[in-house]
């Protein structure tokens, strides 16, 4: 039997003897490691979720125009300088201002799948517009005329250089929802582009681009100063309620995280060092039995450190599996939506584990190098 095989063996002989110690040892190491792979796996899943749930509060970016407006194609321009697999929805908006029975109301011109992308929050009681000869109006446009779903309306439009012999331009509508925010798009009505056109008798240009966009503050901050610097008529700038608001949730959960994990671990090493601890007093004799017969203090720290270092592996590596359970069912019950799974936090993992519990076992083993044969073996 060479050295390697006695070694292993020894090592092996010396866990199973001590099964009811190791397996507690084993236990803290696996639960400090399942704690540590579910909060890594959290921590480093948190943007995402938190990313995904913020944009149901609305865009986190804005287009304005720099002058007198801009076209589709500057936004298609923008949109090519952003990372497309991280725009959620783009909604560019054209208002003007169109008289409902002779009284004048704001209406917008958008898109009507970007809007409900970029603004999941706005509560539509009816259905979104389908086609151009359909609209969509606020809660208090329906109230000052007694609107609701399938109610006819007309709509009518005066150009802003209208002379007295220019006619009015008129449209017919359905109405097919009205809009419920609480903020100031219930005084708005709602249109397609293409329907805006028609009224107003010309290419529009648009005012203002809603964009949602799933990335930090300074990913959102670069993307807008390149698009202000390459793009002349936008003026790209980040919508800080939602932004600031974002990063700082972020942060904080982020930082907590981190705690937890340093507190689970300082837990984990006192509790490892104390059952090494218990093990060392429980073998004084065999130590000072080998010491007698020869053996090395190196021999008898690199016997408890193995020991050490395979309760670490096997704990690791028990706590990596049981870790994205734990991560997956934090994900599933706060965020309602499952976690990816980081395969390189395995190894990270276990490694982390073997460290963990080695510093753990310098005390312990640092006092079995103290030990006296002659006052062992004397029975002191």
């Amino acid at each position: 039997m060479n050295k390697r095989k006695m070694y292993i063996r020894m090592i092996t002989a010396s866990l199973l003897r001590r099964r009811s110690r190791m397996i507690i040892a084993l236990l803290a190491i696996a639960i400090g490691a399942t704690i540590l792979s579910g909060l890594l796996t959290i921590y480093y899943d948190v943007p995402r979720q938190m990313g995904a749930q913020f944009r149901s509060y609305g865009a986190n970016m804005l287009f304005a125009a720099s002058e007198d407006g801009f076209l589709q194609k500057d936004i298609d321009d923008a949109a090519a300088i952003i990372d497309a697999s991280k725009i959620v929805g783009m909604a560019p908006y054209h208002y003007e201002t169109v008289r409902v029975n002779d009284r004048p109301v704001m209406a917008a011109a958008t898109d009507m799948e970007g809007a409900r992308a970029t603004s999941p929050f706005w509560r539509v009681y009816g259905q979104w517009p389908s086609d151009d000869s359909e609209i969509m109006i606020g809660k208090n446009v329906a109230s000052t005329y007694r609107l609701s779903e399938g109610d006819r309306m007309t709509v009518s439009y005066t150009p802003e250089d209208a002379d007295e012999e220019t006619l009015d331009s008129y449209k017919d509508f359905t109405v097919s929802g009205v809009l419920d925010t609480g903020g100031k798009e219930e005084d708005y009505v709602y249109m397609t582009i293409p329907a805006m056109e028609e009224l107003t008798e010309k290419d529009i240009t648009y005012d203002v681009c809603d964009i949602s966009v799933t990335a930090q503050s300074d990913e959102l901050r670069a993307y807008a100063d390149d698009i202000t610097a390459q793009i002349p008529a936008i003026n790209a700038r980040l919508v800080k309620r939602v932004t600031e608001s974002e990063t700082t949730v972020l942060n904080k959960l982020q930082a907590l995280v981190l705690l937890v994990t340093v507190v689970i671990l300082a837990l984990t090493m006192i509790c490892v060092a104390t059952t090494m601890t218990a093990v060392v007093a429980e073998r004084r004799k065999e130590i000072g039995l080998r010491k007698a017969l020869g053996a090395s203090n190196r021999s008898i720290v690199e016997e408890f450190m193995g020991e050490g270092m395979v309760l670490g592996a096997c704990g690791g590596l028990l706590g990596a599996f049981l870790g994205f359970v734990f991560a997956q069912a934090v994900s599933v019950n706060v965020f309602n939506s499952s976690i990816i799974l980081k395969p390189w936090l395995i190894p990270l993992t276990m490694i982390v584990s073997v460290l963990v519990t080695a510093i753990a076992c310098l005390i312990p083993i640092r006092s079995a190098t103290y030990v006296d044969p002659a006052l062992v073996l004397k029975g002191e």
